[in-house]
């Protein structure tokens, strides 16, 4: 008999009854349809600046369609990243605990959902951008984070793109493909989201030295600030002729662009403070993320 654990035993019971198969809940054969949006023109990171008006409509919709290829490739590579982490935590456990077969269950949802981000770039025409080089680099220490950061981390890469896939998923300006793909990953992300809310606030309220809560409150604005500087890679604007590095300095200076990252955190910032995961020393870093507001 499976040994109880009333959040695990929920969300297990929420994955038997909706879960997708994007194999065949996608129409991967389904021609792009003309004149679309491939995401939000509101939320593309030039939206708003005197380069985004100086661009073609044609243009705008091609940069759309870079940016939503680089925002899922980073989002495949977070999965990944994910994966890891959550292997290292059964690793060992109880395969008998309800605990242990969500986290397991899990895993097998983000291999799917990364299989899709990877069908979905390729059905799209577009490069896999992914992070560039240096953050590659970084990332292959995230296996090394435990407790509460891992947790913490899981958040800052989940709910701030659940929060721009939910808008996007609703958005009839948008091809079929990018919000179908947008609705799947949303409904399954929801579990996620919550299976790692609650393991946070269950790490949390074990006794943490001050030390160590300074570490785990650090790593988590570094993850945030390079989760979100890493969503749009430079490449994506000489797609449609611009210099790469002149667009992303307007993209990062861009107010409208800000604001939407900090939109994409507004859920999710509360959530981290309550919990003891965001320090006013790491104040310069959770501001150079954009996921909070400005003063």
């Amino acid at each position: 008999m499976t040994i109880a654990d009333p959040t695990a035993d929920r969300l297990l019971r929420s994955t038997a009854r909706q879960s997708y198969d994007p194999e065949v809940d996608l129409d991967w054969e389904a021609a792009p349809v003309e004149g679309l949006w491939w995401m939000q023109p509101e939320r593309v990171s030039l939206y708003g600046t005197p380069t985004w008006d100086r661009l073609s409509i044609e243009q705008q919709i091609e940069l759309s369609r870079h940016e939503v290829a680089s925002i899922m490739s980073v989002g495949l590579w977070f999965e990944v990243l994910l994966m890891q982490l959550l292997l290292r935590e059964v690793y060992g456990a109880d395969p008998r605990t309800a605990r242990t077969q969500y986290a397991l269950t899990e895993i097998g949802d983000e291999t799917r959902h990364s299989v899709m981000f990877g069908r979905a770039i390729a059905a799209m025409g577009a490069p896999a951008y992914g992070p560039r080089p240096a953050v590659l680099r970084v990332g292959k220490l995230a296996p090394l984070l435990h407790g509460p950061s891992v947790f913490s981390a899981t958040l800052v890469g989940e709910e701030p793109l659940d929060r721009w896939q939910r808008e996007l998923m609703k958005d009839e300006r948008c091809q079929p493909l990018t919000r179908m793909a947008s609705r799947i990953h949303v409904t399954e992300e929801a579990r996620h989201v919550t299976f790692a809310r609650e393991e946070l606030a269950a790490a949390m309220s074990q006794k943490i030295g001050r030390t160590q809560l300074r570490l785990h409150q650090n790593l988590t604005a570094r993850a945030a600030y390079v989760m979100a500087r890493s969503l749009v890679h430079p490449d994506c604007y000489a797609a449609v002729g611009l210099d790469p590095m002149e667009a992303r300095r307007e993209a990062l200076g861009n107010e409208h662009h800000r604001a939407t990252l900090a939109w994409m955190g507004e859920k999710m910032m509360p959530y981290l403070i309550e919990h003891g995961m965001v320090s006013e020393k790491d104040r310069k870093i959770w501001r150079a993320s954009f996921l909070v507001p400005r003063d």
